[in-house]
């Protein structure tokens, strides 16, 4: 899989190596049903977010073909993404790798976007620059 995010409209295959159960979240467009499952071939695993009436349809072990996908990142990682406009599609067992053929490696973020720290590049106490705290002319007391 070579896979970095912002793509659209991908297609990949590969043996579900683990499946989770599909949940409910609240996204800015109102509630949604996904689950989470990690697919991997020869080069790799990339964890999969199946939203909707694809939430859940993976079960560990399954050989599968996945079209329509696109692709985010989040935590450092790059994810595939499964939508109404995609397609899953089992496929043969010996047109991808076995599970204890795949290696560990996960596709890396090439930018950081969302759900990623920037590095801290600032200077001084809670990244102000200048001095510290200065009191007002006058010691801080008011005078009428």
């Amino acid at each position: 899989m070579d896979l970095k995010e912002g793509l659209r409209n991908i297609s990949i295959s590969g043996r579900v190596l683990e499946a989770g159960e599909p949940k409910m979240v609240e996204t800015k467009r109102g509630p949604a049903t996904l689950s989470e499952a990690v697919i991997g071939d020869e080069s790799g695993r990339v964890k999969v977010t199946l939203w909707g009436s694809h939430a859940g349809t993976l079960k560990e072990g399954e050989a599968v073909k996945i079209e329509g996908a696109w692709t985010t990142s989040y935590r450092g990682k790059v994810q595939v993404n499964v939508g109404r406009e995609s397609t899953i599609e089992r496929v043969e067992s010996d047109e991808v790798p076995q599970a204890s053929d795949i290696p560990e490696e996960m596709p890396e973020a090439q930018y950081r976007g969302f759900g990623q720290r920037q590095p801290y590049r600032g200077g001084g106490f809670g990244g102000f620059r200048g001095g510290g705290y200065q009191p007002r002319r006058g010691g801080g007391r008011r005078r009428f």
